[in-house]
């Protein structure tokens, strides 16, 4: 009699373990039942579609292309407070689009670091913005601008890496370096991004169990900003976007889980390799570092720099992760990147 027992116990923890480690599907827009698709959208190669946004002025006119990339938990319909006079002085054309996952783009479960470059070469290219274009990356979503890098450096006229996702597992990272920035973080985000380093296939489980904390901005704890980060989230609040909903309307695990596993996963290569995209002096790449980060430790993207001469680093003292959204430096940013006048170095 014991046996029966066993095995239908057995049979029941592993659908139940099937259930609770299975994502639930996304809802995609457009489709039947998912949410409506209300963004101008792009269709890739492979299918798949991104949804983007222009603005300044007429890319026809336009001296200077740029791409902006959002970080996490984040879309193209966030506000960055870039001055008008500025963007009519240089003649800006910017493109943000949603990356895979998020807001209105297309889910991509086999969404990578390196499909992330792929990504957004085909948004240029299917919006007719030339050979050449700036990038422009924040936070998590400065990954995608390394693989901008790595794969595509001879369609970049230039690259800024604002307070840059770091991955603590970056082969060529010394130990002690890595050591020093990670331990800085909280613990339930040190073992939330080692389960997505080490155990993918779990981290959907452990996004959604209640056992224990998991990340720390998805639970709303506020240990990990500064205080110039509260009060530019306080001002950011008295004007919230209206379409912040539609950030992971398609599921969290679509955005916002995948997003954590591409960048903490293996990478198919390291940032230390990368090679200067500008020999010659004809473009730049720029890494912005707010001296009170709690986010992203300041101590990695210093020693990344100067392993990389060639990046030209920035370190703002008295300002947090979301620097960007202060106007003197967004504007300081911009114009470091079209026209190579810094703010302020190391």
């Amino acid at each position: 009699m014991l046996a029966p027992v066993v095995l239908a116990l057995s049979v029941g923890l592993l659908g139940w373990a099937y259930q609770t480690l299975k994502p639930p599907p996304p809802k995609i827009c457009g489709s039947p039942g998912g949410p409506p698709i209300t963004s101008q959208r792009v269709k890739l190669s492979g299918g798949r579609h991104l949804a983007y946004k222009e603005m300044g002025v007429p890319k026809e006119e336009a001296k200077y292309k740029i791409i902006v990339v959002h970080g996490f938990a984040a879309s193209k319909d966030m506000t960055l407070p870039i001055p008008q006079e500025l963007i009519e002085e240089l003649g800006i054309y910017i493109i943000l689009f949603d990356r895979a996952g998020y807001g209105e783009s297309d889910p991509y479960p086999s969404r990578s670091v390196k499909s992330e470059a792929y990504d957004i070469q085909e948004l240029a290219d299917k919006l007719e913005i030339g050979t050449k274009f700036y990038v422009m990356g924040m936070s998590m979503g400065a990954y995608p601008i390394y693989s901008c890098l790595k794969y595509i450096p001879h369609r970049l006229s230039g690259a800024s890496l604002i307070v840059p996702f770091i991955n603590y597992w970056w082969p060529r990272l010394p130990a002690s370096v890595s050591r020093a920035g990670f331990q800085k973080l909280l613990n339930c985000d040190r073992r939330t991004f080692q389960v997505a380093h080490y155990a993918p296939w779990l981290f959907y489980w452990w996004m959604t169990q209640k056992w224990f904390p998991s990340l720390s901005m998805m639970s709303g704890n506020t240990a990990i900003f500064c205080p110039q980060d509260m009060e530019t989230m306080a001002k950011l609040s008295e004007t919230p976007s209206v379409d912040q909903d539609k950030i992971t309307q398609q599921g969290v695990h679509e955005s916002l889980h995948r997003d954590i596993i591409a960048g903490y996963g293996k990478w198919e290569f390291d940032p230390l390799d990368l090679s200067n995209p500008f020999p010659d002096n004809e473009g730049s790449v720029h890494i912005w570092q707010g001296y009170e980060d709690r986010i992203i430790p300041y101590e990695i993207n210093r020693y990344l720099s100067e392993k990389l001469p060639w990046i030209h680093y920035h370190e703002v003292p008295e300002v947090g992760h979301f620097m960007i959204f202060k106007r003197e430096i967004c504007e300081a940013i911009i114009r470091t990147l079209l026209l190579g006048k810094e703010m302020s170095n190391k």
